[in-house]
C-alpha cells in the first residue's frame, strides 16, 4: 500500500491534471521519517523500506515535471511520530507496548499534518517545499 497506493494516486493525479490543463497544480505525499532513515528496529524495517520508495517517487515526480516544463509542484511532507492507530497494528499483540509508543514522546497530532499540508499549499508557486 505504501508504494503501490502512493505511485497510482500520484500517476492519476498528474494525469488528470495534464487532461485539465492545469499547469499549477500540486501533488503532497505524506511520507515518514522513516523514508529517510532507518530505524533500529526489526519491526520497522520493511516499512522504512516503503517508505525510502515514496521518497525517491516524489523527487523522481518533482524531476519529471520539471523536464515537462510544467508548473505542478511535487511535495514529499515527512513526519515524526503522528498520533495515529498505526503502533496498535505494529505491536497488536502488545496494547501496553503500543500505547507506551505514543507517551514516550510527544507526538504530532492530525491537526499539525493538516496545517504542514497548509503551509506547503500556500507556499508562493516560485516556492518548492521539499
Amino acid at each position: 500500500v505504501n508504494v503501490m497506493a502512493v505511485s497510482i494516486c500520484t500517476r492519476e493525479a498528474y494525469q488528470s491534471m495534464k487532461e485539465r490543463n492545469i499547469d499549477d497544480g500540486h501533488i503532497v505525499n505524506i511520507n515518514s521519517m522513516n523514508g529517510h532513515s532507518v530505524v533500529p528496529q526489526s519491526v520497522v524495517h520493511f516499512y522504512s523500506a516503503t517508505k525510502y520508495a515514496v521518497t525517491a517517487l516524489t523527487e523522481g515526480l518533482r524531476q519529471e515535471l520539471r523536464e515537462a516544463k510544467t508548473h505542478i509542484r511535487a511535495t514529499c511532507i515527512s513526519p515524526g511520530l503522528v498520533e495515529t492507530g498505526f503502533a496498535f497494528k505494529l505491536h497488536d499483540n502488545d496494547p501496553e507496548r503500543a500505547a507506551a509508543t505514543y507517551e514516550s514522546i510527544r507526538c504530532l497530532k492530525a491537526e499539525d499534518m493538516a496545517n504542514a499540508v497548509i503551509y506547503v499549499l500556500s507556499a508562493p508557486p516560485h516556492v518548492q517545499v521539499g
